[in-house]
């Protein structure tokens, strides 16, 4: 199959990229490299040195033999988005392409009103692209389990078959997103499922977890192939703090009481779900969604699996919680439809000793200990940094 990956350059992306096409895929990498924007607007960097995407893309081709052509294309640019998929014509796109911190989005109003066009916008200009020049293209979208949020019920994949007042229906499960990025997601998906029964277009919504881990077993092969490892306060992930401050014998600083429960899943996992969906697609007017995630955990539970696996000392820091979300909560998630389609997940505390701790050793030096200090609240209105 012919897949077309957007936002290739990113955390997710550029592993994508080099698994799709060495399970035989030919691919297409697109991206406008903003991501690394961002790093120089808040003055941080991932924990590993990445290179840019022409020479990764380079660098693969010497590794594997696999060549990919690029695409630099803004989704805000419509005209270019046709463009590029009438020129690539993808059996599949993936789209990762948009911007993925829940901080970021809550800085204050300009980020919150640019992540919330950067990404609907976007999607829009790939659906209608899409229509304009092969419907039967699929569309494997990245969402977020951050668009249920933490209902009292079990969260089922999707769908709700809801009965009121004697009369049922098949509905959207509903949504309770915590910021305006997980609220930019879930315009994401009724846009999507709007498209699918309007057109007849074919999509895969899926509402991933956390994803953990940096290496794969393609990045692996050279040191100019690996993905990014953010930590800081805006685009870190809590397991990747936990991680570095017990490498660096730094107390790991849990916000609030760390009952916050999330679904998580290793990168490894993350890639063979793309290729699941893809080689697995959607029927034409079909719009479905997966959960994916393999384990979930409280921040306490990953704060004592990272001490668990780290061969030393580790102290935790209980800090006031600076985002709106409830600590002590009711969480279960259906997730079966990727393990039905052939998933054999990756367990956490696996990945923590054989990877995760050792990439954090080797690139140590380049820990930035301000980066870990929370400065977003989601309380304020401005933006912290210039207040």
């Amino acid at each position: 199959m012919r897949v077309l990956v957007l936002g290739a350059d990113g955390y997710l992306g550029w592993p994508t990229v080099m698994y799709l096409s060495e399970a035989g895929h030919e691919v297409g990498a697109l991206d406008n490299f903003v991501r690394r924007q961002y790093d120089s607007e808040l003055g941080v960097q991932s924990l590993t040195p990445i290179e840019p995407l022409s020479r990764r893309v380079r660098a693969w081709r010497e590794v594997s033999g696999h060549e990919v052509p690029t695409y630099v294309v803004d989704l805000q640019d419509g005209e270019a988005v046709v463009e590029a998929v009438r020129d690539f014509r993808p059996d599949a796109i993936v789209h990762y392409a948009e911007q993925r911190a829940a901080p970021y989005s809550m800085i204050d109003r300009k980020h919150a009103v640019y992540t919330q066009v950067n990404n609907v916008v976007g999607t829009l200009n790939v659906l209608y692209a899409i229509a304009e020049v092969d419907p039967s293209i699929h569309l494997v979208k990245l969402g977020t389990m951050g668009e249920y949020g933490t209902p009292n019920v079990d969260i089922e994949e999707g769908w709700l078959e809801l009965t009121h007042k004697g009369r049922t229906d098949r509905v959207l499960f509903p949504k309770k997103p915590g910021s305006f990025y997980h609220l930019s997601k879930v315009h994401d998906s009724h846009n999507i499922e709007f498209a699918t029964r309007i057109w007849g277009l074919r999509a895969t919504d899926l509402n991933q977890g956390v994803v953990y881990g940096v290496e794969t077993e393609q990045s692996v092969r050279d040191p100019r192939l690996v993905t990014r490892l953010d930590y800081d306060d805006v685009f870190g992930t809590v397991l990747n703090r936990f991680v570095i401050q017990a490498v660096l014998g730094q107390p790991l600083t849990v916000y609030g009481g760390g009952g916050q429960t999330r679904g998580m899943l290793d990168i490894r996992d993350t890639v063979e779900c793309i290729r699941l969906a893809v080689e697995n697609p959607a029927e034409a007017g079909e719009f479905r969604v997966f959960n994916q995630m393999t384990e979930s955990f409280s921040v306490a539970e990953i704060a004592k699996t990272v001490a668990s696996a780290y061969n030393g000392p580790v102290e935790v820091d209980y800090l006031d919680n600076p985002r709106v979300e409830l600590e002590d909560h009711y969480y279960n998630v259906v997730h079966t439809a990727l393990p039905s389609l052939g998933l054999e997940p990756h367990l956490l505390s696996d990945t923590l000793i054989t990877s995760l701790i050792d990439v954090v050793e080797r690139h140590k030096d380049r820990v930035d200990l301000e980066a870990f200090r929370p400065q977003v609240d989601w309380r304020r209105h401005a933006n912290p940094r210039q207040t």
